[in-house]
């Protein structure tokens, strides 16, 4: 078989690195549109469609914890400005300013550039979620060499699966679009060890699209330093990523900020549970162990007849969470009933309310109090953009 030499691996590494500058930024502007920042705006007579003024940008980066200070906010927006995600309206600005200027991202002006490399990852990140939104087995855990590895894909059955959907038209030409995709950093063999070839070897994805991204990864010479957990692509936003006690964020009840540490586990059958990042648009990790969530956080289990019983010390709460550019950014874990495990502080949950400890009763209006985590997270996943959920909380929390 022919094997992976150490350049092609460092240029899929670049390209990779490439990927994520470009997905970082892809979810920056969704928020910004969502949130209103980007915007019509005038001056001198002039009106200046979809841009944002530098200034406010770096307010609303501080306010919303994705930079510390604003020499650290005006590095990472330069990063987008040297990536050409972004550029002054009027291209008179190289630099990335902390004053009343214009800026726009490229995607909103019809100006970025599509070269080759954008292409393939464009097309790399359509092929991973048509794999991941539809049912099919596919992705499965699976051995090669003695060794465990999950979420595999078995190269004869991916091209079997592109020609199916239409990807490609011939086994040859599904085998030459796989090959790009590993070349680009897009996918890899679970060990390294060999190219893309139509057979039996297996292979996964490197990226997680849907994984919610930090501005300040950008800044970071490493092209990713989480391993991202392999049994879910939805994964809580981690921190602390230079040391090597990874632990999640969460919001607690009484909003204040609680750390909870993470634990390993080797494979999708340990009796660890896990729980998704809801997300809406995602590439998986390269190298084992992996991550599983956090430990429960409810102090004691609670069953259903406890929270509908008459009189009892909880109350039921309504949430409508529309989903943003990626997700409605909360975990669900547990069975009959589920509880809420994590919320993103930046994330719609918590914007509507949502904290942790609470039960969930309903999504859209089905009672889900006789279901588990997982029954519910696909509820939720194959559903509308929008979601009505009821909760139930306990009075004292």
């Amino acid at each position: 078989m022919e094997g992976i030499g150490n350049t092609m691996q460092k240029k899929a590494a670049e390209l990779e690195r490439m990927a994520e500058v470009l997905i970082t930024g892809e979810q920056l502007r969704l928020r910004l549109h969502e949130e209103k920042v980007i915007k019509d705006r005038r001056h001198h007579l002039r009106t200046y469609p979809n841009c944002f003024v530098a200034k406010e940008l770096i307010d609303w980066l501080i306010d919303h914890k994705e930079a510390s200070d604003r020499e650290i906010a005006i590095k990472l927006m330069q990063k987008l400005l040297d990536q050409s995600i972004i550029h002054h309206v009027c291209d008179e600005h190289k630099e990335f300013k902390d004053v009343k200027l214009f800026y726009r991202f490229r995607k909103d002006d019809g100006t970025f550039p599509l070269d080759n490399e954008a292409k393939v990852f464009m097309r790399g990140q359509r092929l991973f979620e048509k794999l991941m939104s539809t049912e099919n087995t596919l992705v499965q855990t699976r051995e090669e060499e003695s060794v465990l590895f999950e979420r595999t894909l078995l190269g004869c059955e991916f091209v079997d699966w592109l020609i199916q959907e239409g990807e490609a038209s011939t086994r040859e030409d599904a085998e030459q679009l796989c090959r790009r995709l590993l070349e680009h950093g897009i996918i890899q063999h679970v060990s390294n060890k060999h190219h893309f070839v139509d057979s039996n070897l297996l292979y996964q994805f490197r990226m997680n699209f849907r994984r919610r991204r930090r501005l300040l990864e950008l800044l970071s010479e490493r092209c990713r330093s989480i391993p991202e957990s392999h049994d879910s692509p939805f994964c809580l936003r981690k921190q602390n990523t230079d040391s090597g006690n990874t632990s999640f964020l969460s919001v607690s009840p009484t909003k204040e900020i609680k750390i909870i540490s993470a634990v390993r586990r080797s494979s999708m059958s340990s009796s660890c549970g896990s729980s998704g990042y809801y997300s809406s648009s995602p590439i998986l990790s390269s190298s084992p162990p992996v991550l599983c969530n956090p430990k429960s956080v409810l102090k004691r289990q609670v069953n259903s007849e406890q929270l509908q019983s008459p009189g009892g010390p909880y109350m039921k709460r309504t949430f409508t969470i529309v989903g943003d550019a990626v997700g409605w950014g909360f975990v669900v874990r547990g069975s009959k009933p589920c509880h809420i495990q994590a919320v993103d502080p930046s994330g719609p949950a918590a914007a509507a309310g949502m904290k942790v400890c609470q039960f969930v009763v309903s999504v859209n209006g089905l009672n889900v109090l006789h279901l588990d985590y997982r029954t519910v997270s696909n509820l939720i996943l194959t559903g509308p953009r929008t979601i009505v959920m009821e909760v139930m909380e306990e009075i004292d929390c």
